[in-house]
């Protein structure tokens, strides 16, 4: 068996404990369609727990059960013995212990040499785990002050030790996401809310929108495989490189991100096909007169959306969608003082908060802050656009093209960070191109203080309605 992993790890350049997981990670696609025949609300979450267990122990090994167990532990019981904290509790303390672990396996450097081990999983957990007990938090607060979505994933209850390994563990998504609520996870499992088949006939049909998202994976993969040996990270130290004129360095920084992507177009795909023919990944029916499912809760990536993105402001609800959403509801929104209006100071924190949890790397903090440029310059070039006249069409069509330029631009950039990880490679990368993915965000910012369109006037326009 060794030897078969062997040569299959080898027909398709990977390390064997990569192939390993890779195994263990489609095998999620068959699991979860095999949850669909598991009859009673008790026997699904103990499915789900242990299956999701299983599958862990054959990729990872026993340790790793053991490592998701302190974060799912110090959750449950701040939630049992002191819910009015226990969200802030599960936060810091969750977070420390992953941060912890990042610093231990280094698993960074572990992925860019070919390795794997369980701490992506963990970044998942962690996040599941931190949610529930804030949503147990919420349950014990006042309806009038929540927003929408605290009302709508607050959980009244504190949920049983079965129902929160099943929520933590579903093999669904327990690699790499998409991150759930357990509100809808508890919905799922009981068949309620819209997973319930009342007046529908029966419940939407899974398999197109699976065999979709598998085509999607194939595709993601093959371009991987066929790209990455043109675009190696380890080019941007090589003398080679630094002889390149300016136009050609920036080109291959745009293809190193361009080709790394894909790989994660790969994985989400996978996750979207797996939980999609579990069920969970129905998020209701289209309002259109044919009444199609939709899958929103499985979708953690737009492709074309991504690459093809008119300002970079969009990202963040296109590129790993449900951990982007988890940021905005328990991050960037509680952060926002009541009466006034977020600034560029809620998303420094947010996109700090996501380096953090990718891991302690110059690279990783680097690439967030700066995107939180990126993301704030976008912001005013489309203000810009927005005060040109409705008849100036050319006029905004060129601050439209700018603006997707402007994020192609910064993105592709900024991404070398996010790849190669180390101060020095990330540095040696930015000074290549002159700092160019710093330095236009921040121009553009300065401009934007200085040029700044009127506002309308909202009043007027309601008095002449």
């Amino acid at each position: 068996m060794e030897l078969d992993m062997e040569s299959m790890a080898s027909a398709i350049g990977v390390s064997i404990p990569v192939l390993r997981f890779l195994l263990c990670f489609i095998a999620t696609i068959p699991v979860s369609f095999l949850r669909r025949f598991v009859p009673g609300t008790l026997p699904k979450h103990i499915y789900a727990a242990a299956s999701g267990a299983l599958l862990s122990y054959l990729s990872f090994g026993f340790s790793s059960n053991l490592h998701f167990l302190v974060p799912m532990l110090i959750g449950y019981l701040s939630m049992v013995f002191y819910r009015r904290r226990c969200g802030a509790i599960t936060f810091f303390a969750g977070f420390g212990y992953l941060i912890g672990c990042h610093v231990y396996y280094m698993s960074g450097d572990a992925w860019k040499e070919g390795g794997i081990d369980a701490t992506g999983a963990l970044m998942v957990l962690t996040l599941k785990v931190i949610s529930c007990a804030i949503n147990c938090n919420d349950g014990t607060l006042k309806e009038e002050g929540l927003r929408e979505a605290q009302k709508k994933n607050r959980l009244l209850r504190v949920p049983s030790l079965i129902e929160y390994f099943g929520y933590c563990l579903c093999c669904g998504s327990h690699f790499a996401g998409p991150v759930y609520e357990m509100k809808d996870y508890l919905d799922w499992t009981e068949q309620k809310g819209i997973w319930s088949n009342a007046g529908e006939g029966s419940g939407p049909s899974p398999y197109g929108a699976m065999i979709r998202a598998l085509i999607q994976a194939a595709v993601c993969m093959g371009l991987y495989l066929y790209l990455a040996p043109y675009f190696p990270l380890s080019r941007f130290i090589d003398p080679v490189y630094q002889e390149w004129g300016f136009w050609k360095r920036l080109s291959y920084q745009y293809m190193s991100g361009f080709t790394a992507r894909w790989k994660y177009y790969f994985i989400w795909s996978i996750s979207e096909a797996s939980m999609i023919i579990s069920g969970l990944g129905f998020s209701g029916w289209s309002d259109s007169s044919s009444r199609k499912p939709r899958w929103d809760n499985a979708k953690n990536v737009d492709v074309l959306g991504v690459e093809l993105a008119k300002s970079a402001a969009e990202l963040p609800l296109l590129w790993n969608i449900q951990v982007s959403t988890w940021l905005r509801y328990y991050v960037y929104e509680r952060l926002i003082q009541k009466g006034k209006k977020p600034g560029f100071l809620q998303l420094l924190a947010t996109q700090t908060v996501s380096a953090v949890w990718h891991g302690l790397y110059p690279g990783y903090i680097i690439f967030f802050v700066q995107s939180a440029l990126m993301i704030a310059g976008s912001k005013v070039i489309y203000r810009w656009q927005q005060a040109i006249p409705q008849n100036m069409v050319l006029v905004r069509k060129i601050l439209t093209f700018s603006n997707f330029a402007y994020t192609l631009l910064i993105l592709n950039c900024s991404a070398v960070g996010f790849m190669v990880l180390s101060l020095h490679e990330t540095l040696a990368a930015f000074r290549s191109v002159y700092y160019i993915g710093t330095i236009v965000p921040i121009v553009v910012l300065l401009l934007g203080n200085i040029i700044k369109p009127a506002k309308p006037n909202r009043s007027k326009a309601r008095k002449e309605q």
